[in-house]
């Protein structure tokens, strides 16, 4: 008998983690941690780093380790504008450049060290990571979110967590569809991906479960009906999302932040945060404590999809069904920021658009929301 191509085994295929991390700028978390006057170790994109903000206001990245005799930069101490190293008090300015030796009379003319640029927008500290050593051009930067400015918004919750895996795991779930439901317990109805530059975006709606947790109406207060985000990667790392939350006689509107930067090729740093908009049915006291209980569940999304990463295998080539999303386009696109300038092809960020058809994802879902509110009910019954 003769074996058809439909009986030939499916083989995973998946190349080695390139050593390259991404073009473009990545967000280290809260720019107030670091304004503390003292230096801060961050581990990223292979290497460590030290973060100080100097008495002008400033805060500066450097790579982590004295150029004199190897000490530790982020053991040392903030003087002035300068860090000192612990082991000779060579003094580091935050472009790089040795400003002072104590007990030297000058200093060596090739005394200089990496600086790494930075940028502060939405009270967060983001740093620029190039492999071509270029600057960041002016046309690529963070956009501004209005609500992290804006008395009538929360502040930040903000989570980091260290995953040990390749970042892309995450850039997958643009196109995920179906893992929403059955990992993160969401119903979504709608579904569309637009790639375009440097900016990734997925448009998802959806509906409540009541299958999944119990309805706000249960402990008296308003239903929520289900949600709409607009989420979209700017470069790499950075996503926001703008995300309204339906309830009954309202609407909920919050930004939720997810980013991160590689630790090395097999870990990386994931952050979350979350602000939410004041109103007339969310004073400021009721906005915070949203703001609160939003970060909690979003933390608890993050943790569902660690618990998957950890046991996975890594695939380049996955075996899709139509209503997959366009899991190699996204791939495409994320590989602009892995190869030179000079080598990014049309193809990685011409506007590419598509629409998961949800026809019968939701039939489908439907029928099991139903068939596990049935086993409940039984349950309750014969309890």
């Amino acid at each position: 008998m003769t074996a058809t191509e439909s009986d030939a085994v499916r083989k995973i295929e998946a190349e080695a983690i390139s050593s390259r991390f991404a073009r473009g700028w990545h967000c280290l978390g809260l720019a107030e941690t670091f304004k503390d006057g003292k230096p801060h170790t961050v581990n990223a994109f292979g290497q460590k780093l030290v973060v100080f903000t100097g008495e002008d206001g400033k805060t500066n990245v450097l790579d982590g380790y004295c150029r004199h005799m190897g000490g530790d930069l982020s053991d040392g101490t903030v003087k002035g504008n300068e860090i000192a190293c612990p082991f000779h008090d060579w003094r580091w300015g935050g472009d790089g450049r040795c400003k002072k030796i104590p007990y030297a009379r000058r200093v060596p003319l090739r005394a200089r060290t990496a600086a790494w640029p930075t940028m502060e927008k939405n009270q967060l500290l983001f740093v620029w990571n190039d492999p071509e050593g270029k600057q960041p051009p002016d046309d690529v930067t963070i956009p501004l979110i209005e609500g992290a400015t804006r008395d009538d918004w929360t502040d930040w919750r903000w989570t980091e967590q260290v995953v040990h895996t390749n970042c892309r795991e995450i850039i997958d779930n643009v196109v995920d569809m179906a893992h929403f439901f059955y990992i993160h317990n969401s119903f979504p109805t709608f579904f569309k991906n637009i790639f375009e530059g440097q900016v990734a975006t997925q448009i998802m709606k959806g509906k409540s479960r009541p299958d999944a947790r119990r309805e706000a109406s249960g402990r008296g207060g308003p239903r929520m009906l289900g949600n709409t985000s607009v989420a979209s990667y700017h470069g790499p790392s950075f996503m926001i999302d703008e995300l309204t939350y339906h309830y009954e006689g309202y609407d909920l509107h919050s930004v939720l932040i997810n980013c991160h930067y590689p630790i090395d090729e097999n870990s990386f740093s994931l952050h979350s945060g979350i602000i939410v908009q004041h109103s007339d049915k969310l004073p400021p006291e009721v906005a915070e404590a949203t703001a609160e209980k939003l970060s909690t569940f979003i933390l608890t999304g993050f943790e569902q999809d660690v618990a998957i990463w950890k046991r996975k295998a890594r695939i380049d080539n996955p075996l899709l069904c139509e209503e997959d999303g366009p899991v190699y386009q996204l791939r495409r696109w994320y590989q602009q920021f892995y190869v030179d300038v000079a080598d990014v092809q049309p193809e990685m960020t011409d506007r590419f658009e598509f629409e998961i058809d949800t026809t019968r994802p939701v039939e489908s879902w439907e029928k099991e929301v139903e068939e596990n509110l049935a086993r409940r009910a039984a349950e309750g019954a014969s309890a």
